[in-house]
């Protein structure tokens, strides 16, 4: 089995993408989950670019690592300076990781016209750079950048500067198609050659500017490169980093003969692309490969069929594999397998007049304006309804909202709700941040007194569509609200020509999913008979 190395750069290179941003905590903990992955280096930073930078690499020594070696990360030492009384050399040394990588120019074009040095310069300061380090750290890595690029226009050069590094002690040479421009035949025969020259082992370092990142990683490996450079999720500069997940899924249920991270650990992959998404506050990518949550959902009703006899008819893999799960999907173009199969998760399966009724409810719908597919909390309530199982938990008798203008410029927004519950009216009023924050406060109030545990739920999405604009004002809305406590995310939707009659159908759902979740996990599962 031949090893591959899964470098992490999430951190710094990651953290260069647009709108990411990384607290200390934030790197900190990031770091605990990716060695929990069974990540083997974990790059954290530049100790001289930032003060947080710097914390990190002090703090992160108490952290107990199981398998990655946190490392830090730096450039050549400046012209016409030894590498001893360089700051940034100096901080490498400093920041006590048991590896260091530093980064050095491959492209004569970056040489001459970039650091305006001679090229026989840029050899001394990346052989003196490793070697350095090479002499004060216990192990160094070479990132050869934009060494793609460079070995098109001047390949005798190209190749001379990663001998530089191997010669100085470095232990990997890593090739970086920095811009990601390259493609893979390209890739493939670049590294079979420097595979030929070097004795030391090579990494693969892509950007995706072309959309062929992880192809051209995996080009990269197929030649020989035992190492792979890359993010969580592909987050990074432009058009981001290779994605780690769909290279990691690939290498391990793709091919044949490697190994990577530890045993076990490839069922957290989707679990820790969710962290990454949930600590950076970005929206998660559905249809990104392998970990999305649209990467295994399922639609046409053909498909549906399809997977419900023979999963793999439809899908490439087994989504646990990954950690990931399958979804089947209810919307207006759903065939009866669709439902049968949402049926079928709620012990309603053999019910043709149901399946039916069901399947022209949501075409009804559709038409309307309503979409199931990230409302499956509003399709469960459905379902419970037409089947006759629907047990309200509070009957509305009515809400308003005011939205008062003050002379400072700041709105007041306040809003009542007038609901049953049993015998009980409760009358309550909240104000909020907007309509929908002072619904949710005055339903709240309403409720929890009975149902102390929608103290756990929380509003953590809300979307609007207009559904037929061409109307103007007097459009219908579509309006999807997600919610989550301590166990789940659910989604409902809601649908009108008034924002906040749209609004309050989604936020009931939400409160009626949550209300209905909880009674169920409140009641005894059935005990198995006994064997004779």
């Amino acid at each position: 089995m031949t090893r591959i190395a899964i470098y992490d750069t999430t951190l710094r290179d990651g953290s260069q993408g647009e709108g990411v941003n990384f607290s200390l905590q934030d790197k900190l903990l990031i770091t605990s989950r990716l060695d929990e992955l069974g990540v083997d280096y974990i790059e954290g930073g530049y100790p001289l670019s930032n003060p947080k930078d710097a914390a990190y690499f002090r703090e992160v020594l108490d952290l107990p690592l199981k398998q990655a070696k946190v490392t830090a990360f730096g450039m050549t030492r400046r012209r016409d300076c030894a590498p001893e009384d360089d700051t940034g050399m100096q901080a490498l040394v400093a920041a006590k990781t048991p590896a260091v990588t530093v980064v050095g120019k491959s492209w004569d074009l970056h040489v001459l016209e970039v650091l305006s040095v001679s090229l026989e310069e840029n050899l001394r300061m990346i052989g003196d750079s490793v070697g350095f380090l090479n002499a004060n750290v216990p192990e160094v890595l070479y990132d050869a950048e934009h060494f793609f690029d460079g070995y098109k226009r001047n390949r005798d050069y190209a190749l001379k500067t990663i001998q530089a590094a191997a010669d100085a002690g470095a232990k990997w040479i890593v090739l970086c198609d920095t811009n990601g421009g390259t493609l893979p035949e390209e890739i493939a025969e670049t590294v079979a050659v420097v595979r030929k020259t070097l004795s030391v082992p090579v990494g693969i370092h892509t950007h995706n500017d072309g959309e062929l990142a992880v192809a051209n990683t995996l080009a990269a490996i197929r030649q020989g490169a035992t190492q792979v450079q890359g993010t969580i999720n592909g987050i990074g500069e432009r058009c981001g980093n290779v994605d780690l997940c769909s290279v990691i899924a690939n290498l391990a249920l793709k091919y044949q003969g490697y190994d990577l991270l530890v045993p076990g650990s490839l069922a957290k992959l989707a679990e820790v692309s969710r962290y990454v998404y949930e600590t950076a506050n970005m929206n998660f990518r559905p249809g990104q490969a392998f970990v999305g949550t649209s990467a295994f959902a399922h639609k046409g009703g053909m498909h549906v069929h399809g997977v419900r006899k023979i999963a793999h008819s439809y899908e490439h893999i087994d989504p646990t594999l990954v950690g990931n799960e399958r979804r089947v999907l209810v919307s207006e173009l759903s065939g009866k397998s669709n439902i049968a199969e949402k049926l079928g998760e709620h012990a309603l399966e053999g019910n043709p007049a149901l399946l039916a009724k069901v399947l022209d409810r949501v075409q009804d719908l559709e038409n309307e304006g309503y979409q199931f597919e990230a409302a499956e909390a509003s399709f469960v309530l459905l379902v419970e309804k037409l089947a006759g199982r629907y047990q309200p938990r509070f009957e509305r008798l009515g809400y308003q909202v005011s939205v008062a203008g003050r002379a400072d410029g700041e709105a007041v927004t306040e809003a009542t709700v007038k609901l049953k519950v049993k015998d009980r009216t409760e009358h309550t009023v909240s104000e909020g941040d907007g309509p929908v924050n002072a619904l949710d406060g005055a339903l709240r109030k309403a409720l929890s007194i009975h149902f102390p545990r929608l103290a756990e739920m929380r509003l953590v999405d809300y979307k609007v569509r207009v559904i037929n604009g061409r109307d103007g004002t007097a459009a219908r809305v579509r309006v999807v609200i997600e919610s989550q406590d301590n166990d789940s995310v659910w989604g409902t939707v809601g649908v009108s020509e008034n924002v906040i009659e749209a609004s309050w159908l989604a936020l009931v759902d939400a409160f009626e999913h949550k209300l209905s979740k909880d009674e169920r996990a409140r009641q005894p599962r059935p005990v198995a008979a006994a064997q004779a």
